[in-house]
C-alpha cells in the first residue's frame, strides 16, 4: 500500500515535506506521533491520529507512539488562546499509564509494527544548563516567533514555559532519529510548526534528513469541533463513554459528515467506501436514499464500536439501542445487559432515584410517586387495566401487584414502561 496515496484518496493529507514519497519508496520506515497525557483517556479526536498510525502500519512501516510524560507537564500552546492549566505530576503519570494500555490495545494487533517511548526518559536527568546549551541553541528566536502557534498568542501573551514546548518537541525528534531510527513525524495540521522545528533539529544538529506529514483538523459539516457531543468528549474508554453512547454518536451523525467519517475511519476496501460515499452524496443532492444512508451509518457505527469496544461492547450497544428505539425487545434482552449498560440508560430516558426501603411496594404507589409516569393512582390503575404498564419488559396485569427487591436488575435497576414509547429508569439509592 502506498501510504501517501492512501491519505490522498481519504482526504487525510494536509501538508508534507518534499522528498517524502521517494523516502518511503526506498523501504520500510519509522514514524512517530506524540500524545500528551493531559486527559484521563484517549478520545475520538485522538483517534484521527491513531488512524494515521494504522494506515502507516498497514503500508508496512513501523509506528512509534511517543507519550509526552515530560511535555505534558508543560502543555502544548498549539490551538490555545491562553495557557493550559498545569496538572499534578501524579495525575499525568496515571493518565499516561491508562492511555498506554489503550494505545497497545488499539494499535498492537500488528505484531512488531509498533513501539512506545516516553519522552520523560529524555528529560528526567537533564539540567537547565544542558537544556540551554544543547537544546535552546538550535533555533533562533525569530524562527520560533514565526510559527503560527506563537504568532496567535503574541497579543494575549505567552510564557517562556510554553515557548519552550517547541524546543522540546524538536529535540524529541532529534533523539528519536538518532537513537531509534525514526525519520518521519506525523500529526494534525496545528502541529506543523512544532514538527518542522523537529526537522530543523535533525538537519542542524545531526546533518540528517527528516520528514513531516500532517492531516487536516477534522471538523463537522456545521463547522463545530469533531469528537464532542452535547454531553462533552467522546472517550475511548467504556467507563467514561459507554459503548451505547459511542455507537449512538456515529448513528446520529449528520448525513453530510458520513462521507468524511467513512474515509477517515473505515477499514473496508476503497471501492466499497467510495461507493457508499457516492450514495450519501446522491442523497444530499436530493435523491431519496434514506434507507441506504441509514444502513451505511449503522454499518459504520458497528465497525467502529466493534474495533474500540470489542464484540461484547457492540452487542451491548445494539441491545440498548433496540431496547430504547426498536421493536420486539424482550425481558431476556434486558436481563442480558450488565450494570454498566443499564446505568448508561440514565442519560437517555427519564431516571429517578428511590430509597431501597420503598420495596416491596405496590405498583400503584410506585407509578404515582413520579408524576412524569402517571399523574395519579387512578390513572395508574387505568394504565394497568389497559395493559400499558411493564416492569422490566414484563406486562403488569394486576393493579394490586407488588414490586420487590427480587425484581431488581443487578440489585439496583427497574425499567418501567407506560405504553410503547414512554420508558423510565428507577435506580435504588
Amino acid at each position: 500500500m502506498d501510504f501517501i496515496a492512501e491519505l490522498e484518496w481519504r482526504g487525510m493529507l494536509h501538508q508534507l515535506t518534499p522528498g517524502i514519497r521517494e523516502h518511503l519508496a526506498e523501504g520500510p520506515r519509522k514514524a512517530y506521533i506524540g500524545f500528551d497525557p493531559t486527559a484521563p483517556s484517549l478520545t475520538i479526536g485522538n483517534y484521527v491520529q491513531l488512524m494515521l498510525l494504522t494506515h502507516w502500519m498497514r503500508a508496512g512501516h513501523h509506528a512509534v507512539v511517543l507519550f509526552g510524560g515530560a511535555t505534558g507537564r508543560i502543555g502544548d500552546p498549539s490551538g490555545r488562546d491562553k495557557e493550559r492549566e498545569m496538572k499534578p505530576y501524579e495525575e499525568l503519570d496515571e493518565n499516561l499509564r491508562h492511555q498506554q494500555v489503550q494505545m497497545e490495545k488499539l494499535l498492537g494487533g500488528n505484531a512488531g509494527a509498533m513501539s512506545v517511548v516516553n519522552n520523560l526518559d529524555f528529560y528526567r536527568d537533564m539540567n537547565v544548563l544542558h537544556f540551554l546549551r544543547d537544546v535552546g541553541q538550535t533555533l533562533t528566536v525569530s524562527y520560533m516567533l514565526s510559527k503560527d502557534s506563537v504568532q496567535k498568542r503574541l497579543d494575549t501573551g505567552m510564557t517562556f514555559t510554553e515557548l519552550s514546548y517547541q524546543l522540546l518537541q524538536g529535540y524529541d525528534f532529534q533523539l528519536l532519529y538518532a537513537d531509534h531510527g525514526v525519520t518521519v513525524q506525523m500529526g494534525g495540521s496545528d502541529q506543523w510548526g512544532n514538527i518542522t522545528s523537529g526537522t530543523e533539529f535533525v538537519r542542524r544538529n545531526l546533518e540528517g534528513k527528516a520528514f513531516a506529514v500532517t492531516t487536516p483538523l477534522l471538523t463537522k459539516a456545521d463547522g463545530s469541533k469533531f469528537g464532542k457531543s452535547a454531553a462533552g468528549n467522546i472517550w475511548l474508554d467504556a467507563e467514561l463513554t459507554s459503548p451505547y453512547d459511542f455507537y449512538q454518536f456515529w448513528l446520529r451523525s449528520d448525513d453530510a459528515d458520513v462521507p468524511t467519517y467513512l474515509k477517515y475511519f473505515s477499514l473496508r476496501g476503497k471501492e466499497e467506501i467510495l461507493a457508499d460515499c457516492a450514495t450519501v452524496e446522491a442523497h444530499l443532492a436530493g435523491e431519496d436514499r434514506y434507507r441506504e444512508i441509514t444502513a451505511i451509518r449503522t454499518a459504520l457505527a458497528a465497525e467502529l464500536t466493534r474495533r474500540i469496544h470489542g464484540e461484547e461492547g457492540l452487542t451491548t450497544a445494539e441491545r440498548v439501542t433496540n431496547l430504547l428505539y426498536g421493536r420486539g425487545a424482550t425481558a431476556e434482552d434486558l436481563r442480558a445487559l450488565d450494570a454498566r449498560a443499564l446505568r448508561s440508560l440514565s442519560g437517555n430516558i427519564p431516571t429517578y432515584e428511590i430509597d431501597r426501603s420503598r420495596l416491596p411496594g405496590g405498583i400503584m404507589d410506585l407509578l404515582a410517586e413520579h408524576t412524569d409516569i402517571v399523574s395519579s393512582k387512578s390513572e395508574a390503575k387505568r394504565a394497568v387495566q389497559g395493559n400499558a404498564i411493564s416492569v422490566n419488559k414484563e406486562k403488569v396485569t394486576d393493579a394490586d401487584a407488588v414490586v420487590s427487591e427480587g425484581d431488581l436488575l443487578h440489585d439496583r435497576f427497574l425499567l418501567l414502561e407506560n405504553g410503547k414509547k414512554k420508558r423510565y429508569l428507577l435506580i435504588l439509592a
